[in-house]
């Protein structure tokens, strides 16, 4: 394959899409360093931690640290697929994407190593349902991008990616680690680094939501890819939350598991449902509606 043009001398970058506007955000947003937060009153609270309270911060860090190496080892194919299509500006926010997986996995290993002192090994944390998507289902879809670049194939992909692992898993574990953090008022540098995660996050869900949309509103059939895909992942999706709760009796920090559980059904219904709505519609209102998004989130 030889180039035949290059977009910058030939039409230009156009500025105003929802990619670039994400981009822009990320070159803002999204330099931030975890070397430079401070673990020094993170290491004095959790000496204060039961045993118990310190297990299921733990088990909670355990899912996010692979999960984070997950999406960057098998993010590459869809760069690759936006890349072969000659989308450059999705092609130049996806880059970002990259970069702030590294760096979600450099925080979280951060944190176990200065703050917790783990040494030993977490993954007895990863349950039947946690395999069932982060060692099997995300690897599988992202990866078979490399022979298949179908949209039906970046559909699956996107929509496990972006809608199930960042949009419901990843949301509902921030709210866990708010909910105990800030209402015990412990560990300000992790709450700092958890913050920073979601602003990049809600970036990648953005993106991912727009992608799908792309491809939907171009094919109303992909909308049958994205419902077989829920469908197939909810299930063991709701079955990680329930899991990290369920060892428990009481669980720490007098949680309820059904007030995370009820979290992430909501979350994952709220982008299904901006999914549906751009069947039938056209790119420009897709445009539309993801750049109102993207100007509402402080991310």
């Amino acid at each position: 394959m030889v180039h035949q043009s290059f977009v910058t001398t030939t039409r230009g970058l156009q500025r105003d899409i929802p990619p670039m506007r994400l981009y822009e955000k990320a070159k803002k947003l999204g330099v931030w360093n975890p070397t430079d937060i401070d673990f020094t009153q993170d290491i004095s609270d959790w000496q204060t931690l039961a045993p118990d309270e310190q297990d299921l911060l733990l088990r909670l860090t355990a899912l996010f640290q692979a999960g984070e190496e997950a999406v960057t080892l098998d993010l590459l194919p869809l760069i690759q697929v936006i890349a072969h299509e000659g989308r450059l500006e999705e092609e130049i926010y996806l880059t970002t994407f990259l970069f702030e997986e590294a760096k979600h996995t450099d925080f979280f290993h951060r944190f176990l190593t200065i703050v917790t002192g783990t040494s030993f090994d977490l993954s007895h944390y990863h349950t039947p349902s946690y395999r069932a998507i982060f060692y099997e289902a995300l690897p599988q879809t992202l990866q078979a991008l490399q022979h298949d670049a179908s949209p039906a194939a970046q559909v699956k992909a996107a929509v496990t990616y972006n809608l199930l692992v960042e949009g419901m898993l990843a949301e509902t574990g921030y709210h866990s680690y708010f909910t105990v953090l800030e209402r015990h008022n412990l560990m300000p540098g992790v709450r700092q680094g958890i913050h920073l995660l979601k602003q990049d996050e809600s970036r990648h869900i953005a993106y991912g939501i727009f992608l799908i949309s792309r491809l939907v509103a171009a094919d109303d059939r992909l909308w049958h890819v994205v419902e077989d895909t829920m469908n197939e992942l909810l299930i063991p999706g709701l079955g990680v939350i329930g899991d990290a709760f369920g060892c428990y009796d009481p669980i720490p920090f007098g949680l309820e598991e059904s007030e995370f559980i009820d979290y992430a059904t909501a979350q994952f219904q709220k982008r299904i449902e901006r999914v549906e709505r751009a069947r039938g519609t056209t790119l420009d209102d897709i445009y539309r509606v993801t750049q109102a998004v993207i100007d509402a989130n402080d991310g």
